[in-house]
């Protein structure tokens, strides 16, 4: 893979990554998990920092875009920011088409995705069903999901828990699968990242 397939991203994670990580230290479990093939990466979402703590956890050279909520993306100079680092916005109350091909077409050239399979930020496991689209995603674009945990336990200056589980092909029939077994795929993922919190690492 190409370190510098963002090179924005690339030099500001090896500039600013030694300061975040010293604010935000992570305990990382599972890296050698991390493949060559484009995956998408299903975490557990229970923090606003949950993204910037995973892609504190990562190699610089992982080439990684990040789905987030439009809203973000909206801002003029956040978003211009966002964007410019691989970052691009989903209407999550709509069917959003526009962002759906975006990550496809991602995929296929070859970048991992951040997608949080619960949607949004919840207090407890089981507040918000997974959503079924990140299971499509997968399957459309011929790429595994990779299970995430981040320990809901953060600090400042506290090292936080991140476990990278083994990638998970998609189980599904016919050419493209159907709706059950998209919803059935995303609940499977988000089950075993939310299992990885719970295993004993040595």
């Amino acid at each position: 893979m190409n370190k510098l397939r963002n090179q924005l991203y690339y030099w500001l994670r090896l500039l600013v990554g030694p300061l975040a990580r010293l604010i935000f230290p992570v305990q990382v479990e599972g890296l050698s998990h991390l493949g060559d093939e484009p995956v998408i990466l299903c975490p557990n979402h229970g923090h606003a920092l949950d993204p910037i703590l995973l892609i504190l956890a990562l190699p610089a050279s992982f080439p990684m875009r990040i789905m987030a909520k439009k809203q973000l993306m909206e801002k003029p100079i956040l978003g211009a920011f966002l964007r410019k680092v691989g970052v691009f916005g989903i209407d999550r109350g709509n069917s959003d088409v526009m962002a759906v091909k975006t990550a496809i077409s991602s995929l296929k050239s070859g970048w991992n995705l951040m997608i949080f399979p619960e949607g949004t930020r919840v207090k407890q496991r089981g507040d918000v069903e997974a959503k079924g689209g990140i299971a499509m995603m997968a399957i459309r674009s011929g790429v595994k999901l990779q299970p995430v945990y981040i320990s809901p336990e953060q600090k400042l200056f506290r090292k936080t828990r991140i476990v990278i589980g083994e990638p998970y092909a998609p189980v599904y029939t016919g050419r493209k699968g159907t709706a059950e077994e998209y919803q059935a795929n995303a609940d499977e993922i988000l089950r075993q990242a939310y299992a990885l919190g719970e295993e004993k690492w040595t």
